[in-house]
């Protein structure tokens, strides 16, 4: 087996967050999981008296969490991988979804991600070692109809893992982004804040995808615990990716965008370099 790592996921209370922390346990890794309850913390820690420990916060709570990242570091040990996992689903026609939803979206998926690569990059870089994995989306890469809140956090998380990981390379800091396609969570049933329908326009474009995503919530193609396997491989990588997708929705979906994308530029090139001089 590797050596034993401590791992910090945020939001293991269900999908991706709850697999990969049990994987990562069975693996021989220690865990810290943050939860939102006492009743989700005692539940979590439950998994293993010795490798399984949770902390309550919300990620959102921006103050609060220097203070628990630094806890956690005196208290259970150096974390030598943060994974961000917590984070939602908005799904909403633009047009008809309130600045306030698009605040909340981006202060779980982006503000929260953020938050917390800033509290623990201090105890890594004085280490000269880490790895941080930020959960995005296929939807960080593509979009569709109804959800540009979402991935407009997605797009916004990928880029400031790429970024970021430039800036933390040289200390020995690789930084993940894993941008899974659809899989067997509460992404798409529980997870999800819908946008009530309020402008008709809207219904022929927009009610069968909302209904499609409704009926196939259960029963998508992916594998939580396969693609939090594939989440310890990246983390035992010598050099870890900056980009991993998972599933082979992701993967098509993405190669058609950047396919298409090249087809544009293509189209536009001359207009792209009539701007030179």
């Amino acid at each position: 087996m590797e050596s034993s790592k401590i791992l910090l996921i945020t939001g293991v209370s269900s999908g991706f967050g709850r697999a990969l922390a049990q994987e990562a346990v069975a693996a021989g890794h220690k865990v810290v999981g943050t939860v939102r309850s006492l009743e989700k913390k005692r539940e979590f820690e439950s998994l293993s008296a010795n490798a399984a420990f949770a902390r309550v916060l919300d990620v959102t709570d921006f103050d609060a969490i220097d203070g628990i990242v630094e806890e956690i570091e005196a208290s259970v040990g150096p974390v030598d991988v943060l994974v961000n996992n917590a984070g939602y689903g908005h799904e909403g026609v633009m047009e008809e979804s309130p600045l306030a939803e698009m605040r909340r979206q981006f202060d779980v998926n982006v503000f929260g991600a953020v938050a917390m690569m800033k509290a623990v990059l201090p105890f890594m870089r004085a280490r000269r070692r880490g790895h941080i994995l930020n959960i995005t989306s296929m939807g960080g890469y593509i979009t569709m109809p109804g959800i540009s809140y979402y991935c407009g956090s997605k797009f916004a998380l990928e880029g400031i893992s790429e970024a970021l990981g430039k800036e933390v390379k040289p200390f020995g800091i690789a930084v993940t982004a894993v941008a899974p396609g659809s899989f067997r969570t509460d992404w798409a049933g529980r997870s999800m804040r819908r946008t009530p329908r309020s402008i008709p326009d809207y219904d022929a474009n927009f009610d069968p995808i909302r209904k499609a995503r409704e009926e196939k919530s259960g029963k998508q193609l992916g594998d939580p615990q396969k693609a939090a396997r594939a989440m310890l491989a990246a983390i035992a990588a010598d050099h870890p990716p900056a980009h991993l997708l998972l599933g082979s929705d992701a993967l098509g979906l993405v190669r058609d965008k950047l396919s298409t994308l090249e087809d544009e530029i293509r189209a536009w090139e001359s207009v792209t370099v009539s701007t030179d001089g």
